[in-house]
């Protein structure tokens, strides 16, 4: 289903709702059924199909919110990305994927893709050469990330793009930190566009869900795996999920507005080195994000002071807590060295520059002056040991 010319919110809410007819409730009711007639039935409905009443219709809303023909639903964001990868990478085959990724991702292909024959490339850097100089005449996929988990760099996929169809090559996104809110890379011509939807789509820390959108072409060929390896969601998660989204614009808006003003708070703080955030002037993709972006997002990266041990600072945090997940409404934070990224090699990481003293910041909507305030009194407390 193509993008509705409806606004977003009003996407948010409306499209995709299920039905009510004999009572027309405000909420979609929730199908908990797995067993559903067969015979003298248009649909044959079986819950591993992503066809119950409840998977079809945030489906639909999920491929209305990025602008593709349709979209599956999976039971967490590493399903969504396996899934999509291995529909279109077979033994013999070769997939280029960005330096820096999610450490999940990374981990997936270097311990499993040579397992099913399947070959792979990192890329040095994000220009357009650094992706063409791995080409190669196997190569079959081209995998990208961006903003980037945890330092926020920006991919051209303009350029990803053109490169792909010269090279007659599947274009697939990450596109969590994003959101649909920020960033609709369908609509620059990307083919398959991944969220892990435990993120902002869930947006309040207590889903665990992934999404795949596309065209009907590619969301077929991922069909025909992801029925066989039977990572669909639960009907009642789906309907969470339904219902969380529904306030997903105003959510991601708040969470934009937020992290600018943090962004800029802590790139002027004495303490701090260094600010990952592309909203900021000083980042150096800046330009390429207000091209293809629409707000910069909720996440931001910063590298504290060598004078500052970062894990008693996140000790010293109150509001913001510490956490594995992250773009929930509460603000946290986090080590990638410690969680998102240990099971990169330290090597790898030296090479990303994902340094030992950079904290991942998923930024909430608590009150601004909140927020700001947590983080004095913690930098306070770390500084006076």
């Amino acid at each position: 289903m193509k993008m509705a010319k409806n606004g977003l919110n009003t996407v948010c809410i409306h499209t995709g709702e299920v039905t009510d007819e004999q009572f027309k409730g405000a909420v979609s009711p929730l199908y908990m059924s797995t067993s559903y007639a067969y015979e003298n039935v248009a649909i044959k409905r079986y819950p591993r199909y992503f066809n119950t009443p409840n998977q079809e219709a945030i489906c639909t809303k999920l491929a209305a919110l990025e602008g593709t023909d349709e979209a599956l639903i999976f039971g967490s964001g590493m399903a969504a990305v396996s899934n999509a990868l291995l529909a279109f990478l077979k033994a013999g085959d070769h997939v280029i994927l960005q330096q820096s990724l999610y450490g999940g991702t990374y981990n997936l292909v270097v311990e499993v893709f040579e397992n099913y024959g399947i070959s792979y490339s990192f890329t040095e850097g994000l220009t357009r050469k650094d992706f063409e100089t791995v080409i190669q005449d196997s190569t079959k996929v081209i995998y990208v990330e961006t903003p980037s988990n945890p330092l926020l760099a920006i991919t051209d996929l303009e350029m990803i793009v053109a490169l792909a169809k010269e090279h007659n090559l599947i274009s697939m996104i990450d596109n969590t930190f994003a959101s649909p809110v920020n960033q609709n890379p369908h609509h620059l011509g990307i083919d398959i566009v991944i969220h892990s939807a435990t993120k902002y789509l869930g947006g309040h820390s207590d889903i665990l869900a992934g999404a795949i959108c596309a065209s009907t072409v590619h969301i077929q060929q991922i069909f025909k795996l992801a029925i066989n390896l039977g990572g669909n969601l639960s009907d009642y998660t789906v309907w969470l999920l339904e219902r969380s989204i529904k306030t997903l614009g105003i959510r991601v808006k708040a969470q934009n507005e937020n992290a600018m003003q943090l962004a800029q708070y802590l790139e002027n703080h004495k303490l701090v080195d260094k600010v990952y955030y592309p909203g900021l002037k000083s980042h150096p993709d800046h330009e390429i994000a207000k091209k293809q972006m629409s707000g910069f997002g909720g996440m931001l990266s910063f590298e504290l002071n060598e004078s500052i041990d970062s894990m008693a600072f996140i000790g010293n945090l109150s509001l913001i807590k510490p956490s594995m997940s992250l773009a929930g409404v509460e603000s946290t934070i986090l080590s990638p060295v410690k969680t998102s990224h240990a099971l990169v090699p330290q090597e790898e990481r030296n090479k990303q520059g994902i340094k030992d003293n950079l904290l991942r910041f998923s930024v909430g909507i608590e009150d601004l002056e909140d927020i700001i305030a947590d983080l004095d009194l913690a930098f306070e407390k770390t500084n006076n040991k």
